[in-house]
C-alpha cells in the first residue's frame, strides 16, 4: 500500500511539474530570422503588422533610429500586448500578466496647501496616452512616475498636482519652485542646441519612455523617407504649440535654413485635412496621437504611416536648475526609475498601458 501511495504521489508531483513547465507565457525574447522585418515580426507575433512601431520603441537601444537595422540573431524584447505573443523564452506567465493588469489602480493625491511639505509633482490633463485624468491610472507616464516615487519613498512623501494650463508649468510654477518636479516633457538635443530654453533652465531625469515621431502620408501621394535628404523641400504639418526642436536638432536646421516648410494649424485633424488637400506632404506627429486621430475620423483607408521615424524622443521628468534641491530630486527620480526597471515593475506598467492603447486602435 505504501508503495502504491508513493507511486501515486510521485505521479501527481510529476503532473504538477509538467503543468508548471508548460504554463503559457506572454511576451519574451524573439531572435530575428532570415527575411524578418519589424512589420513581418509584428504580423506573425501580434497578428497586427501595425504594431511594428511598438517593437521598435521597446528595442530602440538595440535597433537604433532606423527600423530596418535589424540583423539575423538579434535578440528583441517582445512586450505582452493583449495576451500576445505566447510561448517565447523569457515571457511572463499569463496568470501573472493578468494579475498585473488588474492591480490596484494608482490613487493620485490632489494638490492643495495641506501637501505643501511633500515633494510636489506637476502634470496636466488631456495629453493621452501619457497623462490624462480619464485614462487608466492617469496615463502611462503618470503611472510610471507614481511607481518611481513610491519606490523612492521620500521621507516627506509626495503628491501629484494637475494644472491644465501647460503654459504655466515651466514658468512660473517650476521656475519659482512653487511645485518641484514636472512631467512629461521632451528633452531637446542639448549637445547641438545648448541655448534652447529647456537645456539652459532644466535638469532632466533619465528617459521614462521613448516615443516615435512618425510621418502620416496620403496613400495617393506617398513619398519615400529613408534619410534626412528625402525631407528637404517637403511641407510638413504639426499643430501650433507643438514642439519643433526635433526639426532643428542634430544638425538638421530644417526651419532655420528653410529646408522645409512647416504648416501649423490649430489641430492634428487640421493637419490631416491639409495633407488630404495636397497643402502639405505629411503630418509629423507622435505615433499615438496620429493613430488616435486616424481612428477617430476614419482615416485608415486614406493614410499610411511611414516606417522610418522622423525622430525618437525620450519623455522625461524635469526640475528647474534654480530649485534648491534640484540635483537631489533628479537623483531620486532617476534612481527610482532604475529600481523599477530592475525589479520588472516598469515593464509591467508599460505593457499594461500599451495593451490598452493598441486595443483602442
Amino acid at each position: 500500500m505504501k508503495t502504491k501511495l508513493l507511486a501515486a504521489t510521485l505521479s501527481l508531483a510529476g503532473l504538477f511539474a509538467a503543468q508548471t513547465l508548460a504554463a503559457e507565457t506572454c511576451g519574451g525574447t524573439y531572435s530575428v530570422r532570415s527575411g524578418d522585418s519589424l512589420s513581418v515580426i509584428a504580423d506573425r507575433l501580434y497578428k497586427d503588422a501595425g504594431t511594428w512601431s511598438t517593437i521598435h520603441s521597446q528595442n530602440i537601444d538595440a535597433i537604433g533610429p532606423k527600423p530596418n537595422a535589424i540583423r539575423i540573431g538579434m535578440k528583441l524584447r517582445m512586450p505582452c500586448l493583449n495576451g500576445l505573443p505566447t510561448g517565447l523564452p523569457g515571457g511572463t506567465e499569463i496568470s501573472a500578466s493578468t494579475a498585473a493588469a488588474t492591480a490596484t489602480p494608482v490613487r493620485v493625491t490632489p494638490g492643495n496647501a495641506a501637501v505643501r511639505q511633500k515633494i510636489n509633482l506637476l502634470t496636466g490633463d488631456d495629453y493621452a496616452p501619457f497623462t490624462s485624468k480619464s485614462a487608466h491610472n492617469g496615463g502611462l507616464i503618470t503611472d510610471v512616475m507614481h511607481a518611481v516615487m513610491t519606490q523612492a519613498a521620500p521621507q516627506e512623501g509626495f503628491a501629484i498636482h494637475w494644472v491644465n494650463d501647460w503654459g504655466s508649468h515651466f514658468d512660473p510654477l517650476l521656475s519659482n519652485a512653487l511645485l518641484d518636479v514636472g512631467f512629461p516633457w521632451y528633452r531637446p538635443d542639448c549637445d547641438s542646441m545648448p541655448d534652447s530654453y529647456r537645456c539652459v533652465n532644466f535638469l532632466f531625469s533619465e528617459s521614462m519612455f521613448e516615443t516615435l515621431m512618425l510621418l502620416f502620408v496620403d496613400k495617393n501621394r506617398p513619398f519615400t523617407f529613408e534619410d534626412d535628404a528625402d525631407i528637404v523641400g517637403k511641407t510638413l504639418c504639426r499643430p501650433n504649440g507643438y514642439l519643433t526642436f526635433d526639426l532643428e536638432g542634430a544638425g538638421r536646421n530644417w526651419l532655420a535654413e528653410n529646408k522645409i516648410t512647416l504648416k501649423s494649424p490649430h489641430t492634428v485633424k487640421d493637419c490631416f485635412d491639409m495633407v488630404a488637400k495636397g497643402e502639405a506632404d505629411a503630418v509629423a506627429i507622435n505615433e499615438f496621437t496620429g493613430r488616435s486621430v486616424m481612428k477617430e475620423h476614419g482615416l485608415g483607408d486614406q493614410f499610411n504611416v511611414l516606417p522610418q521615424p522622423l525622430s525618437v524622443l525620450g519623455i522625461h521628468a524635469v526640475v528647474h536648475k534654480t530649485h534648491p534641491r534640484a540635483k537631489e530630486m533628479m537623483g531620486m527620480v532617476s534612481k527610482g526609475l532604475q529600481d523599477i526597471r530592475d525589479d520588472g515593475s516598469y515593464q509591467r506598467i508599460i505593457e499594461d498601458h500599451l495593451s490598452r492603447i493598441w486595443a483602442d486602435f
